[in-house]
């Protein structure tokens, strides 16, 4: 079974084995009868047995709908709050004195200089300090006021380029208000990118942070003519001498204190319909310059009321970390998902997210140690390293330690299986590793890209909660499946969201027919109040990747391939730009041989290369330092890392490790990848070889080693 093979490896003698599992099984029996008195787990048992979604009639390719939108889908959060603004002014009212917005206070900043010589900046940061709905709200019509006295108009487009914090979702909620559309663009973007967007977008003005303005705008800002007024959120910058005349800085403040003496008498005119757009979304895109999104009112509300009705129970009580890109769609519906609850958002950063992160003077705390959040989003990147981190640990330990965390890890992942819960394990083995996320997450949610079914389990059994894995795309408002939180199974995304439907469209060119036995399968195509407006200023592919039915039910083609299951959960199994057809007639699905291997310990990241005019697969990889460093120890190799990346005989010293994996993996024998190229280097977004969310930007990972793809497929290099 599935579960058999994630289990983790163990050296105990045979004969204690037998007698441990003889004291598991008696307390197992002992503990079922009170256990299935007094826990909730059997609802939750029967939950997970129950059928998610169906299809709408019995035709092939007919919609999927979630049981609890049959008949009617889900688009509104709150009667009569159909625009944004409304929303954020009925939770204002709602959860007026409550804490909205947290940001921790920076107490010390210091330099530290590495044994290379590298300095690396490390902070020491105090309390969250809280903004209430009701000074949130303040601020933020203050804010869209100080805006329309610098001459913006509604309807108009403003940029936001800054990192996540408490000022983004004032100045986002401040443009809802006022009506003027959003455009989003991403913090790691180049130069090119932002200047593409910028420009599209014909924007004036541009609310930014200090750091980004000296670092990213700096270089660009005489390539952006329109350009009249850049807001800074964190105070007056240091004097730029280099400014193009005609550009203002402002600071956000100094906005704010303009909207508070401003006149507001014929404000009522400026407010926005649902079918005005919010957000021009940028994409950092795997394939060439990023498209804007128009999503409107009505696409974000419907996704994150779709999104609202997946998470039980939250409220109030419930506290959510802020870290991801809010430029992405994922980040953005999370946190208005959490602001229309009545839930906290205390923001942080990945580098400062856990007491081991990067800028975290040792010794001090992390966000999450500080703040201890009971939700969180992650993109599978993430999870995978702390995945790798804490089995790296596991291995470091002493042989009794390491065996005692296995039994309770193989011990959990069974019962896991059989719906059951493991209060003892969880207080006295994984309690540990649940603090490395502040120890109170009951809901972890995942999207963005596929999770293994290894690192998902993972997650389940040592932080103790649900893993809600969704899908969606910025074209669906972030919107499309998220798995219940009682369904423990792996590799699936679950059923459609109350706000949309799903269903497969034939693609005969992969082989996938929605009359495929024993799941229907195709190309994924999402409906609903959700699916967005299109591209901005790009007809051509809108019309190309959006369509309408006879019915008026706008569609996205989402390029994705999955098929759906008798419950009605859906799984992704393929995507279109992945599929190559090899000289011989094969199709490989990169996807696929990537996930077979991604989480191998000496593979940091991988990318599966194919082309049509040869007969096999090569990959570029990067390996895990440690891991890497180690096994050139063992067979004896000498160099430093950037000679230890380029020997051939490390090549296929890696080579033989993956091919063990794919056969492991059941890959097929065209599917293993032949030939490599190790790379010394980590692929980040600022080098621009995988996008925001990590995933890989295939394009981008091609021109960057022609020279080694021509070289692995035997072509003459100059």
């Amino acid at each position: 079974s599935q579960a058999a093979k994630m289990k983790l490896k163990h050296n105990i003698n045979p004969v204690l084995l037998q007698f441990i599992n003889f004291i598991i099984l008696v307390y197992s029996f002992v503990t079922y009868i009170p256990w299935y008195i007094f826990s909730g787990s059997r609802q939750a048992i029967a939950k997970a047995k129950q059928v998610k979604a169906k299809p709408v009639n019995n035709k092939p390719g007919g919609a999927y709908r979630s049981v609890n939108s049959l008949h009617c889908l889900a688009s509104v959060l709150y009667p009569g709050c159909d625009t944004l603004d409304k929303v954020f002014k009925y939770a204002k009212t709602k959860f007026k004195d409550k804490k909205l917005l947290g940001t921790r206070e920076i107490l010390k900043e210091e330099d530290e200089i590495q044994p290379s010589g590298k300095v690396f900046k490390k902070v020491i940061l105090g309390k969250y300090t809280w903004l209430s709905y009701e000074d949130v709200y303040i601020k933020a019509v203050n804010f869209g006021n100080g805006l329309a006295v610098l001459g913006q108009q509604p309807k108009t487009n403003i940029a936001i380029f800054c990192e996540t914090r408490a000022e983004w979702m004032i100045a986002a909620q401040a443009c809802f208000m006022c009506n003027y559309q959003l455009v989003t663009l991403y913090a790691t973007l180049g130069g090119p990118a932002i200047v593409h967007g910028l420009n599209e977008t014909e924007v004036t003005t541009i609310i930014t942070s200090k750091e980004l303005m000296q670092t990213k705008l700096k270089e660009i800002v005489s390539q952006v003519p329109l350009l009249r007024h850049i807001i800074t959120v964190d105070g007056k910058p240091t004097t730029w001498s280099e400014f193009p005349k005609g550009v203002i800085v402002h600071t956000m403040a100094s906005v704010q204190a303009m909207g508070a003496k401003a006149d507001t008498g014929n404000k009522q005119q400026a407010r926005p319909v649902p079918s005005d757009i919010a957000v021009i979304m940028y994409t950092s895109g795997s394939t060439g310059v990023p498209k804007g999104v128009m999503i409107s009112h009505c696409n974000i509300i419907a996704g994150i009321t779709g999104m609202a009705e997946r998470i039980p129970n939250l409220g109030e009580k419930d506290i959510y970390i802020g870290y991801l890109p809010l430029a992405h769609v994922l980040e953005l519906s999370a946190e208005l998902v959490c602001l229309s609850h009545g839930c906290r958002i205390g923001y942080s950063s990945p580098q400062t997210l856990a007491d081991q992160s990067s800028k975290i003077k040792k010794g001090s705390k992390g966000d999450v140690t500080t703040l201890k959040p009971t939700l969180m989003a992650a993109v599978p990147e993430i999870m995978d390293r702390i995945y790798k981190n804490v089995m790296n640990k596991v291995n470091e330990m002493t042989s009794f330690q390491r065996n005692l965390f296995i039994l309770a890890y193989n011990y959990k992942m069974e019962q896991i299986s059989k719906g059951y819960t493991t209060p003892l394990c969880d207080s006295l083995i994984f309690r540990k590793v649940r603090m490395l996320l502040g120890g109170k997450i009951r809901i972890l949610l995942c999207g963005g890209a596929p999770l293994s079914a290894a690192t998902q389990r993972f997650m389940n059994i040592c932080f103790c909660c649900p893993v809600g894995q969704g899908y969606g795309l910025t074209e669906s408002a972030g919107a499309g499946t998220i798995t219940e939180v009682w369904d423990y199974a792996t590799g699936r995304v679950g059923a459609p969201l109350v706000c949309c439907e799903i269903k497969l469209m034939n693609w005969e060119e992969g082989g996938y027919y929605n009359t495929d036995k024993p799941y229907p399968r195709g190309e994924i195509l999402i409906g609903g109040q959700n699916v967005t407006v299109g591209y901005y200023k790009n007809e051509v592919r809108t019309k190309k990747d959006f369509t309408v039915d006879e019915n008026g039910q706008r569609w996205l083609h989402t390029g994705d391939i999955g098929e759906f299951h008798q419950d009605g959960c859906l799984k992704i199994i393929d995507r279109k730009k992945d599929l190559v057809k090899l000289q011989a007639g094969e199709y490989v699905s990169l996807g696929k041989v990537e996930a077979a291997l991604k989480n191998l310990p000496l593979v940091d990241n991988i990318c599966a290369y194919a082309s049509s005019f040869h007969s096999y697969v090569i990959g570029f990889v990067v390996p895990n330092q440690k891991e890497l460093a180690e096994l050139a120890r063992k067979k004896g190799f000498k160099g430093t890392w950037e000679e230890i990346c380029n020997s051939p005989e490390m090549e296929k010293e890696v080579l033989k490790v993956l091919a063990e994996a794919a056969m492991a993996a059941n890959l097929e024998k065209f599917e293993i990848p032949v030939k490599i190229r190790l790379s010394p280097d980590p692929w980040t977004p600022e080098t621009g070889l995988v996008t925001d969310a990590f995933k890989l930007k295939r394009k981008e990972l091609t021109a960057y080693y022609q020279m080694d793809i021509d070289r692995m497929y035997g072509k003459n290099v100059k």
